[in-house]
């Protein structure tokens, strides 16, 4: 009988980097699975096939999206994408960087992805701590979308029982990066940033980076990333 498999979602981002490592240690099959659904940092889709290499993945799959069906995020739109909030502004609420039921649309096709693999075990990087107010980060989201898909399969209705792995939920950044390097993760192959630069630069001001970076500094670890301002 062979591994276990799972299926991992891989953004190209220094959480679901880490999450790949994770399951690459518990010794499963990795089946990746990312998304190009018009996000402007698509750079990230660069990382994630990286990410994928360096963990030897099984099988890496981008699955591709219309676009048109995202729309008021400055991820997808044209909006811009906020610059040197503090950290109170980015506790303060849902930011226009959040694309709607992403995470719900990603996980959907992820549970429809394991299930016609055999597998009953997903992997995502989110987490409740150090994260930009998206509501589908949540645990009750995470413990609601696992209900459903026990009850919205052939696999779960005939007694397989589907888990949504979230190993990052309760760390902060600076906990997720220290996990990180123990596994080996090469963070230089990861890409954060919601608003790149036209070479994939990182852009050092958005939310994601500046989350990035203060987590490398509480971790006392170097970046490796490349910023358009020097701050790796």
């Amino acid at each position: 009988m062979g591994r276990k498999k799972a299926v991992v979602l891989v953004s190209g981002g220094l959480d679901s980097a880490t999450v790949l490592a994770i399951a690459r240690q518990q010794d499963y099959e990795l089946h990746a699975i990312s998304f190009d659904y018009g996000q402007r940092h698509r750079f990230e889709l660069d990382a994630a096939e990286a990410v994928c290499r360096a963990n030897h993945v099984f099988e890496h799959v981008v699955f591709r999206l219309d676009t048109s069906i995202f729309r008021g995020s400055a991820l997808t739109s044209d909006i811009a994408v906020p610059h040197n909030r503090t950290d109170e502004e980015i506790a303060g609420g849902i930011p226009v960087t959040y694309v709607p039921a992403r995470n719900t649309i990603f996980l959907s096709i992820g549970l429809g992805y394991a299930e016609s693999i055999g597998s009953a075990d997903l992997f995502i990087g989110v987490n409740a701590i150090d994260y930009s107010g998206y509501p589908d980060c949540r645990p009750e989201f995470v413990r609601a979308f696992e209900d459903m898909a026990n009850l919205a399969t052939k696999a779960g209705v005939e007694g397989q029982r589907f888990q949504v792995h979230t190993p990052l939920i309760s760390m902060t950044k600076a906990d997720i990066i220290r996990k990180g390097l123990t596994l080996g993760v090469d963070y230089g192959l990861t890409h954060s940033c919601y608003d790149p630069s036209p070479d994939g630069a990182s852009c050092g001001e958005c939310d994601s980076c500046r989350l990035r970076l203060k987590g490398f500094e509480d971790a006392g670890a170097k970046d490796t990333a490349r910023y358009v301002t020097g701050r790796s």
